[in-house]
């Protein structure tokens, strides 16, 4: 039996295979809001063949946003908004549906990546001051973002708590909170972007106290049957920043308080580092993360083949596999990955003959929109 397709629980969710559609930003919204771009997109990824589908880094506040075009989930109108979309994803397909909700921290009030990703002046039409750890820069010579203080702390946990409200009322799966890739909770983590002098900066304790609350306070709020996991950068891959041996502590901290998966990535505090890139190198950071803190983990970062996948759960180094890049390339990786390794996936009765003649035993024959 393959072992990148064998089930796994978490909590009351169990998921029938080890892939994850990771989430990815889109930068398409309109002031938050999901649209037509939204249920195309994801509509198409939750017929990949993934057991699970993470839609992409969702604001908890409009200042959280990372540009302009991200997707939110901070009031009345933006819950509305994704309502179409879940329902339209429901209907064809038995995939667990995950949201990771984030804060841009000082990364926010930035132009599209395909417009250069820079800084947006807080004066010009769609810009915004962002709100950091510290007043810190994200790269020199941009404008100093606006340190939290204790009100604006109390702001931002009190915006995950209301986001995962909306979430678990939209019928949401489970939850991912964001504390990678240079976004707030990562700038709390890091040494580099936190240079706070008071209870949340300064010592490793103090640094991981907010992302802790912000965790404590969103697994309180979500309902307890449902699962809640959280992304992290196991290394700033900057000399004396946030590195592996911070991350299997905070991982640690986070298995005492439940956390049902942590998401294993790595860098984006600081355009200085230095990142070695091949076929799955980030995989030794989630290994280690899995095996010092007993936590169940997910591998990311170049895995695009399908017996990649499954030597990396059958050999234990991670718990699930997640995919962006090579599932925009091949939206149907699930269905050729259990082609290649002899499993079946589930399928909508239209795609049934799909599949070459040797490959027909490749699709379930299971009902869908039950989930």
């Amino acid at each position: 039996m393959s072992a990148l397709f064998s089930p796994f629980t978490l909590r009351d969710l169990t998921v029938p295979n080890r892939i994850v559609v990771s989430p990815m930003c889109q930068y398409s919204a309109t002031d938050g809001q999901a649209n037509a771009w939204h249920l195309i997109h994801l509509g198409g990824l939750a017929l990949s063949g993934a057991g699970m589908l993470i839609i992409e880094a969702t604001a908890v506040e409009a200042l959280g946003r990372i540009t302009p075009g991200d997707l939110g989930l901070w009031d009345d109108v933006t819950e509305a908004a994704l309502v179409p979309m879940l329902a339209a994803i429901r209907q064809v397909s038995n995939t667990a549906v995950v949201m990771q909700i984030a804060h841009a921290g000082r990364k926010a009030s930035s132009h599209v990546p395909w417009d250069g990703g820079q800084l947006i002046p807080a004066d010009a039409p769609d810009g915004w001051v962002p709100h950091a750890p510290s007043a810190v820069p994200q790269k020199a010579g941009e404008a100093a973002s606006l340190a939290l203080d204790a009100f604006g702390l109390q702001r931002v946990r009190d915006a995950f708590v209301a986001t995962a409200k909306r979430a678990a009322r939209l019928g949401i799966d489970g939850l991912e909170i964001h504390g990678a890739h240079g976004y707030l909770l990562h700038q709390f983590l890091s040494p580099i972007s936190n240079q706070r002098n008071d209870e949340y900066g300064g010592s490793l304790e103090n640094r991981m106290r907010f992302p802790l609350e912000v965790f404590d306070a969103v697994r309180a709020a979500f309902p307890a049957d449902k699962p809640v996991g959280l992304k992290v950068s196991a290394t700033d891959w900057v000399e004396g920043g946030w590195d592996i041996g911070q991350t299997i502590a905070f991982a640690k901290e986070l298995k005492t308080r439940g956390v049902d998966w942590i998401d294993v990535s790595s860098g984006g505090i600081s355009p200085l580092q230095k990142i070695t890139v091949g076929p799955g190198y980030q995989v030794p950071f989630a290994k280690a993360v899995k095996d010092a803190a007993g936590v169940t983990t997910m591998a990311v970062g170049l895995i695009t083949e399908a017996r990649q996948a499954e030597d990396l759960i059958a050999s234990g180094q991670a718990d699930f596999v997640a995919l962006a890049r090579a599932m925009l390339y091949d939206p149907r990786w699930g269905w050729h990955a259990a082609a290649e390794l002899g499993a079946t996936v589930e399928a909508p009765p239209p795609y049934w003959r799909a599949p070459p003649r040797e490959h027909q035993a490749v699709f379930g024959k299971t009902a869908f929109g039950a989930r």
